[in-house]
């Protein structure tokens, strides 16, 4: 069997979770013939998860038996419908107390009834299990059990006793369990241990996550990764890892299709690399990335724009006004234009859906616009950083180009500032500005940052519409560092009047 550097085994037989991602975690899935213990408060997706588990093993025409102690088979079924599943195949034991255990005139006397009803039940689960002869096992919950024993050092017993019992049995068993103490030493029974969690954030739905505590002998992916339930089943976004997908590099920049433009950046935009694009509002930051996506398109390389801040329509219908539209590359699917709601999407599940544009569509030029709205969709900045510059190393180990819009607060004047300062992730930082000259307000472009060689050092008059005009270089310039440049040159150099 391989190995890797650090001797952990990644050939070992594995039972497929029935969750893709999860998979991923797990390097393959849950190890065979082990008992793994899946932890986690209701409603973060326990039930959901042991019955994808078992699903997975029915479509591999495997025996597999659902244990439960707290839940119903009515209640299952209700589950299982809720996800368009079908659980024909999978073989319910209920485990519930019986009427007669209710009655206090029918309680026994000698033993504690929870000794009893103990004994009991372990010794139904070693029956069927003996008469089926399941090769996956899900046994729900752990809870029941420990409040029968109502001693540690019992209810530890009996659990390791069911681990030595099913080992004999070649089961890939999954004991689930809500939160606990620690003391217990439950986990450290088990093959591996998934704990599962949900936050409530304060504005926007729920965020759930995973991570693995331990997987003997395996390498898996560490960290959390977002998940979500949906009508389908459990979802996992494992944790992107930019090193693991590197291609070869891409040589040669990329055209915005405008000849100055082009000159200002110094040649383009250098495949592989990532630019920020930053000013106020309204500047013209989202119709230059508009502009290089459809230059893409008409090349026929693929492009992907994702969009927090504003409606599809909105975009489509203010590049149409432009002379920019791009409607047909979204009708062939050469460009993929998606709305996104920041309060109803985790980091995680947005670099899934990066990846899935890069890998399954082949996108050569990507587009977040804006950066803000991504931010929106984590609460703490410093793990945002992290992910942003993962997605980032990402993008550019295969050879993608990414434009990030970044709007500032305010419109002119020392008051325009920048939410968070994200410049050094990026090797481009382009820099939009307005400005005044001959009593008319316009616009303003230049290049503050180019890791990939010269560029620049002008400020060059941007025009919007039709298409995206950049004039010749504007030396006459005050008051650009205080972030509302004044031009005093002559009005000669600028657009015509009949243009402005």
């Amino acid at each position: 069997m391989a190995a890797d550097a650090n001797g952990l085994n990644h050939s070992t037989s594995k039972a497929g979770s029935g969750i893709a991602g999860l998979d991923e975690v797990l390097a393959g899935g849950f190890p065979e013939h082990r008992v793994h213990l899946v932890e986690g408060s209701p409603g973060t997706g326990k039930t959901t998860l042991a019955l994808q588990f078992l699903l997975d093993g029915v479509r591999h025409g495997e025996p597999v038996l659902y244990v439960t102690l707290s839940e119903t088979s009515d209640e299952l079924w209700a589950v299982a419908r809720s996800h368009g599943w079908s659980l024909d195949g999978v073989t319910l034991y209920e485990l519930m107390p019986t009427e007669a255990s209710l009655r206090p005139n029918e309680r026994y006397t000698i033993l504690h009834p929870s000794e009893v009803e103990l004994d009991e039940t372990i010794g139904a689960v070693l029956d069927v299990v003996e008469r089926l002869r399941p090769s996956r096992v899900v046994f729900d919950s752990l809870a029941e059990l420990r409040l029968m024993t109502r001693d540690p050092f019992r209810y530890r017993r009996e659990v390791l006793a069911l681990k030595q019992f099913f080992a004999g049995r070649r089961c890939t068993v999954l004991l689930l369990d809500d939160v606990h103490d620690a003391g217990e030493g439950v986990q450290s029974i088990a093959h591996s241990v998934v704990w599962l969690e949900q936050t409530a954030p304060a504005y926007g739905s729920e965020r759930r996550r995973l991570h693995v505590i331990k997987l003997r002998g395996v390498g898996y992916r560490g960290g959390y990764h977002d998940s979500v339930i949906r009508t389908g089943g459990l979802v996992v976004f494992p944790r992107l890892v930019a090193t693991e997908h590197r291609v070869e590099s891409v040589v040669g920049s990329a055209s915005s299709g405008v000849d100055e433009l082009d000159a200002l950046l110094g040649g383009g935009l250098h495949w592989g690399t990532s630019a920020l694009l930053i000013g106020p509002a309204g500047v013209g930051k989202s119709v230059i990335a508009t502009q290089y996506v459809r230059a893409a398109a008409e090349r026929g390389e693929s492009g992907a724009v994702y969009v927090f801040d504003e409606s599809v329509a909105t975009f489509r219908a203010r590049a149409k006004g432009l002379d920019l539209d791009i409607d047909r590359y979204v009708e062939d699917g050469r460009v993929t234009l998606q709305q996104l709601a920041p309060a109803e999407l985790s980091p995680g599940e947005f670099d899934h859906l990066v990846r899935q544009s890069v890998e399954a569509r082949g996108a050569r030029i990507v587009v977040i616009d804006s950066l803000n709205g991504y931010l929106n969709a984590m609460a703490e900045e410093r793990p945002v950083l992290v992910q942003l510059h993962e997605l980032l190393s990402y993008l550019s180990g295969r050879g993608v180009l990414t434009l990030l819009t970044v709007a500032q607060h305010g419109l002119v004047g020392e008051q325009v500032q920048s939410p968070l300062d994200i410049s050094y992730l990026t090797d481009t930082v382009v820099l939009l500005r307005y400005f005044e000259a001959a009593g008319r307000l316009r616009q303003a472009i230049s290049v503050v940052k180019n890791r990939l060689g010269a560029h620049e050092h002008s400020i060059r008059q941007l025009r919007l519409g039709p298409g995206v005009r950049v004039g010749q270089p504007l030396r006459a310039f005050q008051g650009v560092l205080a972030g509302a440049p004044t031009y005093l040159g002559s009005e000669q150099a600028l657009f015509e009047n009949g243009d402005d």
